[in-house]
């Protein structure tokens, strides 16, 4: 454990003798008074801790199939970039997640599909051993009440999503296979089109005007299966067109409001209240450029507007290539550095999906391991951070629920009672 992380632990063990090792007559008196800064972050850690807390996004599986990394070990995340293990969960209070299996998009033809296949396998098949070789920590979970009983065991959920449906490729029957393996819910697209929907960030514009026909077939599946639908990264008319052809509410695993950050990977206003309309959920992410508008850095735009510039596009990169395009941009981030956001930006996000949307339709998706950590949300273990920021607002313990877990596993209750009746109404 770090010294930092010694010292935080050490406040807080402080603050919990002081806040509770009193009197009775003394709370008596303190419950008179205004409520403290100490007091008030001892009440948030009881809230954090007596709530189901699900961060529904996180690329760990990238991680999981690196030769020797061990979930059971705890990563320094300055030292080796990992955002995530079973140890830090447990240190933040959270109580599960959405292990999100991510193929980057390559060549549509069928070697391309059938290498991303591969590979997305492969990342289902780490989870689920990585489960299988912990199940004295963690228990892999295909049912909202899994996360629920896990958490009565002590035990951390970890549920299984993927991340871009390229490795569906062409054969919409690959749904039903994932499935199988335990996904339950798949992001459309990436930052890139495939061959199902139109992303919010291909240089090239779009392709299918939202939704492909294909597409719309996937969407069919994932409903009859009981698989999420998740926008997340889709153009505005993916987002439109998944509202009108889904029969279950939908979800952005990883999303922000757009009025607060205008970048396109976020929702506006009039999404947001469509969503809530359809009963789905928008997941607050923690990357910094969705979060706020990052303070003038012209050095860093010109050196990464030369680097981008020089790449080749994204059907052409081999594996070499993204690699080498990562470093180059990591080597940017150091000599240009750029403030991150903070919790409170968090919280802004959140504040206005509530007052559009309301409290029913926004949650947490994290992205650790995909871009996800700012300021005093770096890791797993803060995420109790946020809970903190939200009882200084003023955020109910009931509100806090529906935000952490209660609004997810509502719609996941919801998507699955959609595929029973779709299922029944065939069988009969």
């Amino acid at each position: 454990m770090t010294n930092k992380r010694i010292q935080y632990y050490a406040v807080f063990s402080l603050i919990f003798l002081l806040t509770f090792g009193c009197t009775s007559n003394q709370q008596a008196e303190t419950a008179e008074e205004e409520e403290t800064e100490e007091q008030m972050m001892a009440r948030a850690l009881e809230i954090h801790d007596r709530v189901l807390t699900v961060d529904t996004h996180a690329d760990t599986p990238l991680r999981m199939i690196e030769p020797g990394f061990d979930m059971a070990e705890r990563h320094d995340p300055n030292e080796t970039g990992s955002k995530v293990d079973y140890p830090r969960m447990k240190e933040g209070g959270l109580d599960a997640i959405f292990f999100a299996t991510f193929v980057a998009q390559d060549i549509r033809d069928d070697e391309g599909n059938s290498r991303a296949k591969a590979l997305c396998l492969q990342m289902i098949d780490s989870v689920i051993a990585s489960t299988e070789k912990n199940s004295d920590v963690v228990g892999l979970a295909l049912d909202p009440e899994d996360a629920y009983e896990l958490e009565k065991e002590g035990k951390r959920a970890i549920y299984i999503g993927i991340e871009n449906g390229y490795p569906i490729g062409s054969d919409v029957s690959n749904v039903e296979l994932y499935y199988n393996k335990g996904i339950r819910y798949i992001t459309l697209v990436h930052s890139s089109n495939n061959d199902i929907a139109d992303s919010a960030t291909d240089d090239d514009g779009p392709e299918h005007g939202g939704i492909s026909e294909l597409g719309a077939e996937v969407v069919k599946e994932m409903n009859r299966l009981g698989i999420m639908v998740d926008v997340s990264h889709g153009n505005d008319s993916v987002f439109y067109d998944a509202i009108s052809l889904s029969k279950a509410p939908i979800i952005a695993s990883h999303s922000n409001a757009r009025s607060v950050t205008d970048h396109k990977r976020n929702m506006s206003d009039e999404m947001l209240k469509l969503m809530a309309e359809n009963g789905g959920v928008v997941q607050l992410t923690m990357l910094s450029s969705y979060l706020r508008v990052a303070p003038a850095n012209p050095e860093r735009d010109s050196a990464v507007a030369v680097l981008r510039d020089a790449r080749k596009p994204a059907g052409e990169m081999t594996q070499e290539d993204r690699e080498a395009y990562r470093a180059a941009m990591e080597e940017i981030d150091e000599k240009y550095p750029v403030k991150p956001a903070n919790v409170g930006h968090v919280v802004d996000h959140i504040d206005h999906i509530v007052k559009v949307a309301g409290i029913d339709h926004v949650g947490i998706g994290c992205d650790f391991d995909g871009g996800g950590g700012i300021d005093g949300i770096f890791d797993a273990s803060e995420v109790m951070n946020i809970t903190i920021e939200l009882v200084r607002r003023g955020y109910t313990e009931e509100q806090i629920q529906k935000i952490w877990g209660g609004n997810i596993m509502r719609v996941f209750n919801e998507v699955q009672a959609v595929a029973k009746q779709i299922q029944t109404e065939a069988a009969s």
